[in-house]
């Protein structure tokens, strides 16, 4: 009975979905932004323990220690952004981002590195808390249907998040780590080109 339930749930779900040209655009670019983000930071700590070893503890405590810090302001900084521009710009933000911090991943593989990298992982995952709920909601105002729309787009979120640490993993295996993280953050280039090609319709919805 409840695995009928879900079932219906994510059908639902896929077809609000469907239904929606501005959430398949907002899915879609996020898929695209996971499919690069899930993986770097793993990579990344693997990468910076193996060329310098030390406290792995410490090393894990400061990747999350930073990137909350940095989340937590962030989320504030949007909260007011789409107050008075709406959520387009700072989508378009956490999409510049990502490829910046593959970039510094591959430049800084050093202890040090995790700060202004976590930093970056900080900035896109806070602005991204307020603006892809909000826009989620603003879409489907009325309509009843918000939490499953919002449930939908986590999943085709998911379904990158989740290929990406394979994918990164056969990249680094075969190109080693500095290729893999520019490659990973390119991925968000595909987020970029969506969300830049889309922006006529696109920013007024975002505009409310």
């Amino acid at each position: 009975m409840k695995e009928d339930r879900k079932h219906e749930k994510t059908t639902s779900g896929f077809k609000v979905l469907l239904q929606s040209r501005p959430l398949l655009v907002l899915a879609a670019a996020l898929a695209c932004f996971h499919l690069g983000n899930g993986a770097l930071l793993p990579l990344y700590g693997l990468a910076v323990v193996s060329a310098h070893p030390g406290n792995p503890t410490i090393f894990v405590a400061e990747t999350i220690a930073v990137a909350q810090a940095v989340m937590i302001l962030a989320s504030i900084v949007a909260t007011r952004m789409a107050q008075r521009q709406g959520y387009w710009w700072i989508l378009l933000i956490t999409f510049i981002a990502l490829p910046i911090r593959g970039v510094v991943a591959s430049f800084l593989v050093v202890h040090w590195g995790v700060f202004p990298v976590q930093a970056l992982d900080g900035v896109g995952a806070g602005l991204q808390s307020v603006a892809v709920p909000g826009l989620v909601a603003r879409v489907l105002n009325g309509t009843g249907r918000v939490n499953v729309g919002q449930g939908a787009v986590m999943t085709v979120q998911g379904l990158g998040a989740s290929i990406s640490p394979m994918l990164g993993g056969w990249i680094a295996e075969g190109l080693g780590y500095r290729i893999t993280f520019v490659t990973l953050g390119s991925f968000a280039l595909l987020s970029l080109a969506i969300w830049l090609i889309t922006v006529r319709w696109m920013k007024p919805v975002c505009e409310g």
